[in-house]
């Protein structure tokens, strides 16, 4: 997961939740990718340090335990980049073009320049994140689905060029809940500013909640509603979201405080003593290959 600001309500049921419960069933390998932040923040990568600390926190307050994964910054192992390079030789560059996040990325993405080859290969680095660790499986979102699917082909492509089997071609462990929308229907992304933040106090969840259009026929509030008509794609999320809020025990207050108290317990036990052990693994580590599932 890249270091590129707060964590949303999508990155925690889209892949947190579904990390803390692999944790009993695989061993795991989970990294702050800081290197793939540079893909979008290379203008000023100043706060990726900050936001690399504040995403480990965010990690460990929902549940993943440094006991039971290994939890590590991937610029801290520089086989990933030398592993990147060399998969980079390979790979057809209209592989990278056709990646339909990249597509949708660029036409959307206005703010940054993003026609830079970090942003076009990120699929490459990816796939040297994953098969370096010899992974058997990642858990991804929907919208990472295509990425995996790259790294599965660059594979078979090394394999056919050397004739030699390196490499684990690995598959996805889709979470539950693959996509959540946002406020405005479209996927929840920092980038769209239609995010529901974990960090976001009872107040500002509940103004966001409450602003959501959960019926796009219905604009205003004497409107009939046409909800029977709407995509099926579109009918689930938002409604979703309003009986989250509102739901006993599961309401926005209670999961910031959640999460606000368990930062500050991994805080006091963990962090301001040994710090470094837990949010980063040295050299000594790199060549523990035999993970089964990894993300970035």
């Amino acid at each position: 997961m890249q270091p590129s600001g707060k964590l949303h309500l999508g990155n925690y049921f889209g892949a947190l939740k579904n990390w803390v419960s692999l944790q009993d069933e695989f061993e795991c390998y989970f990294f702050v990718a800081d290197w793939h932040a540079l893909s979008s923040l290379y203008e000023d990568p100043s706060r990726i340090k900050e936001y690399s600390f504040d995403l480990a926190v965010d990690w460990l307050s929902a549940g993943l335990d440094p006991d039971k994964s290994t939890i590590f910054i991937q610029s801290e192992i520089p086989e990933h980049a030398e592993l990147h390079m060399i998969l980079s030789m390979i790979v057809p560059v209209p592989w990278l073009e056709r990646n339909p996040t990249y597509k949708e990325k660029r036409d959307e993405i206005k703010n940054v320049d993003i026609n830079s080859y970090g942003f076009l290969g990120y699929p490459v680095l990816q796939t040297a994140d994953i098969v370096l660790y010899k992974a058997d499986y990642v858990p991804v979102g929907i919208d990472q689905a295509p990425h995996l699917e790259i790294s599965r082909e660059i594979v078979r492509r090394f394999h056919k060029l050397y004739k030699k089997k390196v490499f684990i071609e690995p598959e996805a462990k889709i979470s539950d809940i693959p996509k959540l929308s946002g406020l405005d229907g479209r996927k929840m992304s920092k980038t769209y500013n239609n995010a529901i933040f974990l960090s976001d106090s009872e107040k500002e969840i509940g103004k966001k909640v409450k602003s959501m259009l959960t019926d796009p026929a219905r604009a205003r509030r004497d409107d009939p509603g046409k909800v029977l008509n709407r995509p099926a794609t579109q009918q689930n999320m938002p409604v979703r979201l309003s009986c989250w809020y509102s739901e006993s025990g599961r309401n926005g207050k209670h999961f910031s405080t959640t999460l606000a108290q368990r930062s500050k317990e991994f805080w006091e036990t963990h962090v301001v003593t040994n710090r470094q052990a837990h949010l980063g693994v040295g050299h000594g580590n790199q060549h523990r290959l035999g993970s089964s599932v990894s993300s970035s």
